[in-house]
């Protein structure tokens, strides 16, 4: 396609180079029509056609079926388990619905996504099988490199919102969700932090005695800024507050201050009971919980592992693993979706329960192996990315194994 593509343009350049004066728009618009002409066959309905369109609305209808059918069950499993627990903090039913469930859905659905995936291929493209369509179709000329367009395309919507609720949606969702758990479900997360220290600039290091995330107070608190080894700013405050109502980042208040400015053997000392100030340090650098890299959207995790790295932080494995988890993900429908079609597309005795059992067994593997390969990487400081991609890496070499088995 690029070398026929090359050769009409160097065509139309040629003409376009002979032209002289008045004829210059005669030409043009002959040279356009002839293009028009030539490339009629890339219209979007010649490259997607009945046939596509078909196979496209059973994968998204059967995808989205099973998310529906199984999210559902869910529900009514977490709903039955902590029912308990709603009645006995007072949960508002407005809060279970829209805080908890509302986010509950899509968590789970893009979490348990390669298995949906999986099952919707198998299980409609079992059914094509069984009803000899798709020998129909390959008796009719067509290739199984051809009947994986529609499959493909579909992935690619699918990878598509994957990423994005992934990436933006999700994030807010699980803050929310979190919050609803720790009121309602007596699920605490940890919100203080004790003798914490953090470098916020270069040559300057702050410490807090104790921290309470709750209401963004610090108690015991130093900022140290050093020239050399030579320490020549020290400022304490019996307490630091953070503006959360602040136009800007970084706005803090400290109480009770006092500043030591050391020059050679002289000392200056300043003394004040308020004062706001700028400091280089947010709420999120100072208290760690698990999960909370999934509360970043990833850009945050991109400027938090940026501006870690730059702190000298070793506390970041967790966040550059998520960053490239989400990017992997969304791979994983394309890989998936070519084993599933490789094993289903051949007619069999049976059905699709074996075909299905397998999908279920290869589904479960590759969501178990990414939260192995996570885990394996924050334990060993292994290399995020490679974590990320190993469960890939494996089922792309058993998805070319299958594509090689499957029907010609």
């Amino acid at each position: 396609m690029k070398e026929k593509f090359d050769k009409y343009k160097a065509i139309a350049t040629d003409k376009l180079k002979s032209l002289r004066g008045h004829q210059f728009l005669q030409t043009a618009m002959n040279v356009l029509r002839w293009l028009a002409n030539n490339f009629h066959h890339l219209h979007p309905k010649h490259i997607v056609g009945l046939l596509d369109w078909y196979i496209i609305k059973k994968f998204i209808g059967t995808y989205i079926f099973s998310i529906v059918l199984i999210i559902s069950i869910a529900i009514v499993f977490d709903f039955n388990e902590n029912l308990s627990k709603f009645t006995q903090y007072h949960a508002p039913w407005r809060a279970i619905i829209f805080d908890n469930y509302a986010n509950f859905i899509p968590y789970y659905s893009n979490l348990f996504s390669p298995l949906f995936v999986f099952i919707a291929v198998i299980f409609f493209t079992s059914k094509l099988a069984g009803d000899s369509e798709i020998i129909s179709m390959l008796a009719a000329g067509i290739s199984f490199n051809r009947l994986m367009r529609p499959y493909m395309i579909s992935c690619i919507l699918i990878a598509g919102v994957t990423y994005y609720l992934n990436s933006s949606v999700i994030p807010h969702g699980t803050v929310i969700r979190q919050n609803f758990n720790a009121l309602y479900r007596n699920d605490k997360k940890n919100t203080t932090g004790e003798n914490i220290q953090l470098k916020v600039a270069k040559n300057t290091v702050a410490y807090i005695q104790h921290y309470d995330n709750t209401y963004k107070r610090g108690y015991g608190f130093s900022l140290d800024r050093f020239e050399g080894k030579k320490l020549v700013d020290h400022l304490t405050a019996t307490e630091i507050q953070y503006d959360t109502i602040a136009d800007s980042k970084f706005h803090w208040k400290v109480t009770n201050w006092k500043i030591r400015k050391l020059k050679g053997l002289k000392e200056h000392i300043t003394t004040g009971a308020e004062m706001d100030t700028v400091i280089l340090m947010e709420p999120t650098d100072l208290i760690y919980f698990d999960g909370q890299q999934e509360e970043f959207t990833s850009s945050q995790l991109l400027d938090y592992i940026s501006k870690q790295t730059s702190r000298g932080s070793k506390n970041v494995i967790q966040y550059e693993v998520e960053f490239h988890k989400r990017i992997a993900m969304s791979f994983s429908s394309f890989i998936l979706t070519i084993i599933g079609l490789s094993l289903s597309s051949r007619k069999r005795k049976g059905g699709m329960g074996m075909y299905l059992g397998i999908g279920l067994a290869l589904s479960v593997s590759y969501i178990l192996l990414q939260a192995i390969s996570s885990t394996f990487a924050i334990n060993t400081n292994a290399s995020p990315m490679l974590a990320a991609w190993i469960p890939n890496i494996i089922f792309a070499a058993i998805a070319y194994f299958c594509y090689r088995k499957a029907p010609n």
